[in-house]
């Protein structure tokens, strides 16, 4: 099962171009309140749901959106369908921020980070979602770390290795997400946060395939970080057909 989620954080984003054609889309009626996470909670645990369903039908469901903090909605679905996942995590950036730590603000740049456990109040206790723990976790390819984010890593648990170096996997069910900034920008251009020095398509396509070989990718996230209109979804689609 194809779903897309044409969101960016709490935002609505219909012209999102993904590189899937979606069997459903998931949207939700999202509170008028200033509380992001308030807003997400009721669209995560929509896909939530949906993910849920779509696992207890023996299916593998592929969840295109705009973020990376989707992913939140996914691993719960996950875990209401029986599922208790490791987590892959192809990335850029370390996505391991806390808002103490975020010289931005950005809430996209903190979903590994809280699905480790961080912030349960902002978004897990409101969905239901349960800590994987740290030793579950493995960030591959995430160079563009800020110092906060290099010094957490440098203590926490969680891998952290190279596309060309993914080592064994965390045991049992995954959670694969990609981020497609992962990919070096010169090979994959429009990404709306570029990183330099980072493998080529080709390569991040051999990994992925690599992981789903296992047969243990329960669901696979695909964040779409990139500027819409300018061909991006058409370099990644044979590698999300490949899955």
């Amino acid at each position: 099962m194809r779903f897309l989620v044409p969101y960016h954080l709490d935002e609505h984003k219909p012209e999102l171009d993904p590189p899937i054609i979606p069997d459903a889309v998931i949207t939700a009626e999202l509170p008028n309140v200033d509380d992001p996470w308030a807003r997400m909670a009721v669209l995560y645990d929509t896909v939530a749901e949906r993910v849920a369903q779509a696992v207890r039908e023996g299916d593998r469901p592929i969840v295109a959106s705009g973020d990376c903090t989707t992913s939140l909605g996914i691993v719960t679905g996950l875990q209401r369908a029986g599922i208790d996942p490791a987590i892959v995590w192809f990335d850029a950036h370390g996505d391991v921020q806390t808002l103490e730590t975020s010289t931005s603000g950005y809430l996209g740049g903190m979903p590994l980070r809280m699905l480790t456990g961080y912030g349960r109040h902002l978004l897990a206790d409101r969905i239901g979602l349960r800590d994987i723990p740290e030793e579950r976790a493995l960030l591959v390819d995430g160079r563009d770390l800020d110092p906060p984010e290099a010094e957490y890593l440098r203590t926490a648990r969680i891998l952290h290795r190279t596309v060309h170096d993914l080592g064994d996997l965390p045991d049992g069910p995954l959670y694969l997400h990609l981020d497609c900034d992962v990919v070096d920008p010169g090979d994959l251009p429009g990404l709306l946060f570029p990183a330099p020095d980072g493998p080529s398509l080709q390569a991040v396509s051999g990994a992925v395939r690599s992981i789903v070989d296992t047969g243990r990718v329960a669901a696979f996230g695909l964040a779409c970080t990139w500027h819409i209109g300018q061909g991006s979804a058409e370099r990644v689609r044979p590698l999300v057909e490949s899955v």
